[in-house]
């Protein structure tokens, strides 16, 4: 085997961490691939489509973004029940569990996951958006300047994301997801960087990646402090409800940014992603060995890394090596 000089590519495949294990997607096709109790390695391929698939509308860009953030939020909750299954005690059915079993033709546990979801979505827009703009409120009877205020709603909205990871992180389960996700990361820059997918290679490789989900929240934590300074109304509930109603308007915006992120190398794209880079110090930790295994058993169901490396960085391969 050899290789031509090595440099940043991008190739495409994104993931996610999910309970010990790694999902990785490359286009419509994604893998799921989790350390069961047992210790072997389940991997899980299949399809996903997402709404508005073969829509014109997801080549538009900042229109784009709200729709695959959409997506993104629906398939990560799909494979995080699908990871947690391995996981969950065999228990008998509580009557809440019959009841909406009964009610949607035996799929409780989708009704009952979708409702979850919606929760967590209130609380997430509880915590991150109203909370920070109702704390920020108190100040106006001390700052009269309404464009100090929008910074200081943004700095309490980006201390608060900051403890919530940093306290969350404490607890055995979230570390070790924090793990895999940067087993996810290491794997991913490991090919882009030119590397063979080894456990070796894997390890050395950086757990900061410029396309991660946390780089994603920054900009939208930015961007929305950028944009509530043009667009303001009067009334605290009216304020309330258009930082609720922009957020699609937000994720477009950021989902633009994070794709330039990825795409491009140069000192304006290197100084735009730092400080996502700051937040993935939370958010990603160093993985074992054994978490790198996962990451790569998930990347090889989805991905041809030494076709890419072929094609990107003019690798060849002895016919026992391919």
């Amino acid at each position: 085997m050899s290789k031509k000089k090595i440099k940043k590519h991008y190739s495409g495949i994104g993931g996610q961490a999910v309970l010990e294990g790694v999902m990785m997607k490359n286009k419509e096709k994604y893998a799921v691939a989790v350390r069961k109790p047992s210790g072997e390695i389940a991997v899980e391929v299949e399809n996903y489509q997402g709404i508005l698939h073969g829509s014109k509308l997801l080549e538009v860009p900042f229109i784009r973004g709200i729709f695959n953030f959409i997506n993104s939020l629906v398939l990560g909750t799909k494979v995080l029940n699908y990871s947690a299954s391995f996981y969950e005690e065999d228990e008998e059915n509580t009557p809440v569990d019959k009841v909406l079993d009964k009610v949607s033709g035996g799929n409780g546990e989708k009704v009952l996951s979708s409702i979850v979801t919606l929760i967590s979505i209130a609380l997430a827009i509880g915590i991150f958006i109203v909370l920070p703009y109702l704390a920020s409120h108190y100040f106006e009877g001390f700052i009269q300047n309404r464009s100090l205020l929008l910074i200081i709603e943004g700095g309490i909205r980006i201390a608060i994301f900051l403890a919530y990871c940093a306290a969350i992180s404490l607890m055995k389960d979230i570390h070790r997801l924090y793990q895999y996700h940067g087993a996810e990361h290491k794997c991913i820059n490991c090919i882009e960087r030119g590397r063979e997918l080894t456990v070796e290679n894997v390890m050395k490789s950086s757990r900061f990646h410029k396309r991660c989900g946390t780089s994603f929240i920054f900009f939208v934590l930015i961007v929305s402090i950028v944009l509530f300074f043009f667009i303001r109304v009067d009334g605290v509930l009216q304020r309330v409800l258009l930082r609720i109603l922009l957020m699609p308007i937000v994720a477009g915006i950021s989902y633009e940014l994070i794709r330039l992120a990825g795409r491009y190398d140069n000192f304006f794209v290197n100084l735009l992603s730092s400080p996502g880079f700051l937040f993935q110090k939370l958010t990603t930790k160093e993985p074992d060995e054994e978490m790198v295994q996962v990451a790569i058993a998930s990347v090889n169901a989805v991905f041809d890394w030494r076709e890419y490396l072929s094609e990107t960085f003019g690798y060849t391969w002895d016919e026992d090596e391919a």
